[in-house]
């Protein structure tokens, strides 16, 4: 362990990471997700790479991977892998879980793309009030959640929000810890409850 430290110690500080390059899921119908997010959401398709053999992994298996531009140069892309197969749901994880959002200008902007994906027959839920954020939620045509969020908060409240992260991802963890050694002492162990909610 000592090693691993010291090893540690005499590593470069970690570059910049300066956006998000991109997501990528995997696409029932190259099509089909296409529309949707082309000409229902107003991303341009930007790219396409096409190959019978994986770069990463060498191994055989054909698939269409395409990209939409978001307006900061940042994607989100899909593999069709031409079988017309979504990608299954983890058996263990809420629907509601796994999700990409996407940030608009403004709460008219929220309201305007919830009116235009209701007219193409996409069911959304919300408008919700996150405080910081309000929000709306739907699936695209493979299965993934999405959220369009209009910020509230400005820079000021955001970074003072930043300041107590740290100590309520520990108070988290300690609370978490004291759940795990209960359960490993036989103890019965309810599903942790929220922290209670500072107020604003």
């Amino acid at each position: 362990m000592a090693a691993v430290l010291k090893e540690a110690a005499v590593q470069p500080a970690p570059p910049p990471i300066h956006q998000l390059h991109h997501f990528a899921y995997r696409a029932k119908d190259a099509e089909e997700t296409r529309h949707f997010y082309e000409d229902i959401l107003g991303l341009p398709l930007y790219h396409i790479i096409q190959s019978d053999h994986v770069p990463s992994t060498g191994e055989f298996c054909p698939y269409t991977h395409f990209f939409f531009r978001l307006q900061d140069g940042s994607f989100i892309a899909f593999f069709d892998l031409g079988d017309d197969q979504a990608a299954q749901p983890s058996p263990n994880t809420p629907l509601w879980v796994n999700h990409i959002s996407f940030r608009v200008d403004s709460q008219q902007a929220l309201r305007d793309m919830k009116a235009r994906l209701e007219a193409h027959g996409v069911e959304v839920l919300g408008i919700t009030d996150h405080q910081i954020f309000h929000s709306i939620y739907f699936f695209d045509p493979n299965g993934v959640r999405l959220e369009l969020t209009a910020q509230l908060a400005d820079e000021f409240q955001m970074l003072q929000e930043s300041k107590t992260a740290h100590a309520r991802l520990a108070e988290w963890t300690a609370r978490k810890q004291q759940w795990r050694a209960d359960r490993a002492a036989g103890k019965p162990a309810a599903p942790l409850k929220p922290q209670q909610k500072r107020p604003a």
